[in-house]
């Protein structure tokens, strides 16, 4: 397996389909998993096909066993594994009252690598700290705004680390994170595997919107952090995380300010001025994050990348 275990490292994505060959992605080339163990190929002829067996193994295997103890994972159409990493799900939808009970006969499984990129926000941490009277006084409600893929749930995650941890000449503060989906913290049996810093407390696998108003009453913090914010309970419970005195540091998914004022719930957001500051993040040529920082009136303040 030497050969195909060196590449992961680079990987991002390995899909995995039945009567299809196992695809390992990185962000420039795509390969296929041989029927000779251990190796590599962009021959579709020579890759190994898997089976409707092989990918019932996984499950079992990636469950631990036992289904039933994530059973509601499986109703959001993942499961977090150890290391950070995820496991996306498809195949038979079962439906109770119009809503997604389960999935079975899975058929399509996506492993999504974890990639942690600490030192990623160094650059930009120190542009959301407010001052009063020459001293840190909190953050400003940022929003960070970018394309699915370019990087934003690692940007959002090691901001997180950053100001839970502190930085020179900023104490650490209180931060807790609303995973949701379990992509920021990747807690594995309630633990996180991903490193979000020593004050922080993760409340994994519930709704945003409750799952806000729940820890401002649970763990008083100061800095409250969510990923993909974009319903109108998301953002009444913005409003309320803000107005209970916390900061929030939040994502949406939209390429550009323009498009995210296209989006009802995020233009609300915008309009009453909930966000003092917007991280749009896009991608140079050579495949670099360009960061763009814009106060609440959408004039830029910052460029950088990294």
């Amino acid at each position: 397996m030497g050969k195909a275990l060196q590449r992961l490292k680079y990987t991002e994505e390995i899909r995995i389909r039945v009567r299809q060959p196992v695809l390992f992605l990185t962000d420039c080339e795509e390969q296929m998993f041989m029927k000779r163990p251990g190796y590599l190929t962009t021959d579709a002829g020579q890759a190994y096909i898997i089976t409707a067996q092989d990918i019932k193994d996984m499950i079992v295997f990636m469950s631990r066993y036992s289904l039933f103890a994530f059973e509601q994972e499986l109703r959001g159409g993942f499961i977090t594994l150890e290391g950070g990493h995820r496991a996306g799900l498809s195949g038979q939808a079962v439906l109770q009252g119009g809503e997604l009970a389960t999935i079975r006969n899975i058929s399509c499984i996506n492993i999504r690598i974890s990639h942690e990129k600490k030192g990623c926000a160094g650059e930009l941490v120190p542009h959301l700290y407010r001052y009063q009277e020459g001293r840190p006084a909190g953050i400003y409600n940022t929003l960070l705004v970018s394309a699915p893929g370019k990087g934003k749930t690692t940007l959002l995650r090691d901001l997180i680390r950053l100001l839970s941890d502190g930085t020179t000449g900023h104490p650490g503060m209180k931060v807790s994170v609303v995973d949701e989906r379990s992509e920021i913290a990747a807690c594995c049996r309630g633990v996180p595997q991903n490193d979000v810093g020593m004050r922080t407390d993760v409340l994994d696998g519930c709704p945003k919107s409750a799952g806000m108003m729940l820890l401002i009453r649970t763990m008083s913090p100061q800095v409250v952090a969510v990923d993909e914010l974009g319903s109108k309970e998301d953002v009444q419970a913005v409003a309320y995380a803000i107005h209970c005195g916390c900061s929030i540091l939040g994502s949406a998914h939209a390429g550009t300010l323009e498009e995210l004022m296209e989006k009802p719930a995020l233009r609300e957001l915008a309009v009453q001025q909930y966000f003092d500051r917007y991280l749009v993040i896009g991608q140079g040529r050579d495949r670099e994050r360009i960061y763009r920082l814009y106060n609440a009136e959408r004039e830029l303040l910052y460029t950088g990348s990294h």
